[in-house]
């Protein structure tokens, strides 16, 4: 990497945040992109070596919060694109693992310039409405988007400045390569971020990538694909391929299958884990695999803690961008001494809440991304409807999909520490308390870190230090982002990599160079200044 300029450590984007409030210009240049895309449904096809590709076998993206409009008909790949794609991959690698380091930095800065500046407002507009988030919460994965290409930039010049030791008569280096061969990126509906972010942190250090975005939220992954163009990124480096998982197997049983760059659930990547594992012999390096699953993520209140900070922080990571989070609060652990003031504020709170389209910038909560979650969440609330016994239904429990697939926001009570809603990913606005005798603060923490088996997020909300070290002592498995008295969503790139252990993932922290380290194949190379010239050693004298 030519030492031409120097990257400095970047500004977040996120701290820029606009308000959008009104009388603003964004509101107004907001609600100019709202009817631009009602204007049109449009096409969207794969991009293979930088050229668009029809196939003509389609999916419709309707709109979460008004599933009749379509906004969309995207193309799919089938295996002759995806051999197509891998080829121009390869093809492609071979000058883009070679290009000074400096030079694929300077196309993702430009990326993040383009996103930041003047396409930042159709971008957020296509958020909103593909997957029905608020301005907020479409700002703060923008940003995060953002924050990541210029991060991983700085991120890899550290890593190219880290050397091995040196001594006289020698010199030694690290030539840091990118892996051989491609990285598939799997990236989840929920943050466009992750989507932009899962292709493309592999291929600043050189690496190529075929990319999978969900088909639910192809819109607004496809404004990624064209900022990159734009941005100038070579032809081939990213082929942007939807494709079926029954043909998966055309791209995880391809020899030059180099890794797996992942976000989605458990069950998904044990399945591929798995192919992987089967075809190691035919591959030509082992792959790496980079995993990030679900989580159910808890809000651990000790008897000390501030009940008003802990209803605002937890209506805000239970149930903003309606609990599609991986990292969105779950499961909420109460003292027996605060809960009556808790749950009395937080349910006259939760009934503040408005859900409904996004379009609204009244509304606080958009719908659910598809008709299949929003009936995968309806279930874990009838079942606690179903099982009086077990789970007292405090606020919600409703829904209603005649427009958009909304659910209102629920908080439900388990008297079992264990059950259903303790302990599985829901995926939705559903917060379930367990409520505890505050003599039995440690027995409590031991079930908040046994009962599931996710360690994704997690956070403790008390105003006693002894308190906050127990829980850090306790909890320190429990969650691969642990915060306290604060939400248990939001890290900031750079300042909270983000990961989690156990079913949670592989924990290799994106938003930093640890995840960034998982795709060099670095060579350590060796020069002798003055090599001898004779083989016989000083003890054969």
């Amino acid at each position: 990497m030519n030492r031409r300029w120097r990257l400095e450590k970047p500004q977040h984007d996120v701290n820029k945040i606009p308000t959008y409030a009104p009388g603003t210009p964004e509101r107004q240049q907001l609600f100019a992109e709202f009817e631009a895309l009602k204007r049109t449904t449009e096409e969207i096809p794969l991009m293979i070596n930088g050229e668009p590709v029809r196939t003509g076998q389609t999916v419709d993206v309707p709109c979460p919060h008004d599933h009749k409009r379509i906004l969309a008909r995207a193309h799919l790949a089938g295996p002759r694109e995806l051999n197509a794609a891998i080829d121009s991959a390869l093809e492609a690698h071979r000058a883009w693992a070679a290009l000074d380091g400096y030079d694929r930095a300077a196309i993702f800065m430009r990326a993040a310039d383009l996103l930041a500046g003047p396409r930042r407002r159709e971008n957020i507009a296509a958020i909103m409405i593909n997957q029905s988030k608020t301005p907020h919460e479409a700002e703060i994965d923008l940003a995060e988007l953002v924050d990541f290409w210029r991060f991983n930039a700085y991120y890899m010049q550290f890593l190219y400045e880290q050397q091995p030791d040196q001594i006289s008569s020698e010199i030694n280096r690290f030539d840091w390569r990118p892996l051989e061969g491609f990285v598939l990126a799997v990236p989840p509906f929920n943050f466009y971020s992750i989507g932009g972010n899962l292709p493309t942190a592999p291929t600043i250090l050189g690496n190529v990538a075929l990319w999978k975005p969900a088909r639910s939220v192809l819109l607004s992954n496809y404004r990624i694909m064209q900022i990159l163009i734009e941005a100038g990124l070579p032809k081939g480096v990213v082929n942007f391929v939807p494709f079926e998982s029954k043909h998966s197997d055309v791209v995880i049983k391809h020899s030059e299958f180099a890794g797996l760059h992942f976000t989605g659930s458990y069950e998904t990547l044990i399945r591929l884990w798995n192919e992987i594992g089967k075809n190691l012999p035919n591959y030509k390096n082992f792959p790496r695999i980079v995993g990030e699953t679900g989580g159910k993520d808890f809000i651990f209140v000790h008897p000390s803690a501030d009940v008003e900070a802990v209803v605002a922080n937890a209506i805000r990571g239970a149930f903003e961008y309606q609990g599609q989070k991986c990292s969105a609060a779950s499961r909420l652990y109460a003292p027996q001494s605060l809960w009556p003031s808790l749950q009395k504020r937080m349910t006259s709170e939760m009934a503040k809440l408005k859900v409904g389209p996004v379009e609204d910038l009244s509304t606080f909560m958009g719908a659910i991304i598809t008709e299949e979650a929003y009936r995968s969440i309806v279930r874990y609330i009838e079942e606690a409807k179903e099982n009086p016994k077990i789970y007292e239904l405090l606020f919600g429990g409703t829904y209603d999909e005649s427009d958009g697939w909304f659910i209102r926001p629920t908080l439900i009570r388990a008297q079992d520490p264990k059950a259903k809603l303790m302990k599985e990913e829901i995926f939705g606005p559903v917060l379930t308390v367990y409520v505890y005798a505050d003599r039995d603060v440690e027995q409590a923490l031991r079930l908040c870190d046994e009962t599931a088996p996710y360690a994704l997020t997690g956070a403790i909300f008390a105003q006693e230090r002894d308190a906050i070290v127990q829980a850090e002592r306790v909890l320190r498995y429990a969650a691969g982002n642990f915060y306290i008295n604060d939400k248990p969503t939001g890290a900031v790139v750079g300042r909270q990599p983000f990961g989690g252990a156990r079913h949670s993932g592989t924990n290799d922290k994106a938003g930093s160079w640890v995840n960034l380290i998982r795709w060099l194949s670095p060579r350590t190379i060796k020069e002798t200044l003055v090599p001898p010239k004779d083989w016989r050693r000083p003890y054969m004298s």
